[in-house]
């Protein structure tokens, strides 16, 4: 991989993208982590059809500057550019844009992974983890 690949991602804001969904702020508008998602989108396509087979491509660190409020409704336009590759590390330069004028702008950093390590690693979590037990409903009295 090379610097200066770009890639793009982009979407309508939806009720579930609303920041009123997080809860305590009650006001119609695109959520930040939504909007990181979205310009993580924008990185990833910049370099999917680069990655080598046996990799997966992780993200690993975000920093990004929320600048203005995008309505629901309104269309967003999330770009990254690869700015530096050191080894397997990856960092870019991410931005977004709303139809009336920039919302975010920011750096993202990824890293390549090694596939097998990294789904034997989830595997062992998941192996791990025992999730806390569901209460049953039906049982209880009201």
């Amino acid at each position: 991989m090379v610097p200066g690949l770009v890639g793009q991602s982009e979407m309508i804001v939806k009720e579930e993208d609303l920041v009123s969904r997080l809860g305590g702020i009650a006001v119609d508008v695109l959520s930040t982590p939504r909007l990181v998602q979205l310009m993580e989108a924008a990185a990833i396509e910049a370099i999917e059809k680069f990655i080598p087979t046996d990799q997966l491509s992780v993200g690993i660190l975000v920093s990004v500057n929320h600048l203005a409020p995008t309505p629901l409704g309104m269309k967003v336009v999330a770009n990254a550019i690869l700015k530096e590759v050191n080894g397997n590390r990856l960092t870019f330069l991410v931005d977004a844009y709303d139809q009336t004028e920039k919302v975010a702008d920011g750096e993202h950093e990824r890293m390549l992974v090694p596939k097998g390590r990294f789904l034997e690693k989830v595997g062992q979590k998941t192996k791990s983890f025992s999730p806390p037990p569901v209460p049953d409903l039906k049982s209880e009295k009201v």
